[in-house]
């Protein structure tokens, strides 16, 4: 793994996450996925101490749409067979993120959002205040041209083969892992990004913005890095 050395000058803990859901409404829709690597310094090195990996039970007469089943393979059945109770993986996350803890997603404004709602209902969304948030994608907008998926990073950063993203949540938060490493190699200015999100001067911000979060528009060939906009 990377050294990840300024990022765990400040922070005891990463816990990278990402979510799959019924849609793209954060305050309809519903988490169906919840994935996390978790990553802390042992011996001095960054190293993997735990992988999360749940389904989410789905609200009474919920169900998940033909096209999501399509996209991520999950169906209803499998939710309704497998799915943990939304109570017990907020409980599962507050445990997670607990202390002095990083949380770093490709996308983060939408998982966050997603996360937050899914907490209000059944969980304590407290245990996000003062936690910090990166987001990879952001900083891949930084690094490289359109278009900025995250099969795009992986293919741009020499991944392809050895991680996936496949839509669901488990695959994509172990991409993102990789996509991390190879981006701190690649320069050693993660830590500015930290609570400083980019969003399509075309569209705005998607949904509520965060409080905690500095937004700035990123067009899709920036001048420089958004920490110096």
């Amino acid at each position: 793994m990377a050294n990840l050395s300024a990022l765990f000058e400040k922070y005891d803990r990463l816990v990278l996450f990402d979510t799959e859901t019924t849609g793209l409404l954060y305050n309809r829709d519903e988490i169906i996925e919840f994935a996390a690597v978790i990553v802390e310094q042992v011996d001095g090195v960054p190293t993997v101490i735990r992988e999360y990996d749940e389904l989410v039970s789905l609200s009474p007469g919920g169900f998940v749409p033909p096209k999501i089943e399509q996209l991520t393979g999950i169906s209803t059945q499998d939710i309704r067979e497998r799915g943990l109770p939304k109570t017990r993986v907020c409980r599962d996350i507050a445990e997670m993120i607990q202390g002095n803890t990083l949380l770093l997603a490709y996308n983060a404004h939408f998982d966050l959002s997603f996360l937050f709602y899914m907490l209000l209902r059944d969980g304590d969304p407290a245990i996000l205040k003062g936690k910090d948030k990166l987001d990879l994608l952001t900083v891949y907008k930084d690094r490289r041209p359109y278009p900025h998926r995250l099969c795009n990073a992986i293919d741009a950063y020499g991944l392809t083969g050895k991680v996936v993203n496949s839509h669901r949540a488990v695959d994509d938060v172990i991409a993102t892992v990789a996509v991390m490493e190879e981006m701190e190699k690649e320069k050693d200015d993660l830590l500015r990004y930290v609570n400083l999100f980019g969003y399509n001067p075309k569209y705005g911000i998607e949904g509520k913005a965060i409080g905690s979060v500095t937004y700035k528009p990123q067009p899709y060939n920036p001048r420089g890095p958004l920490y110096e906009v």
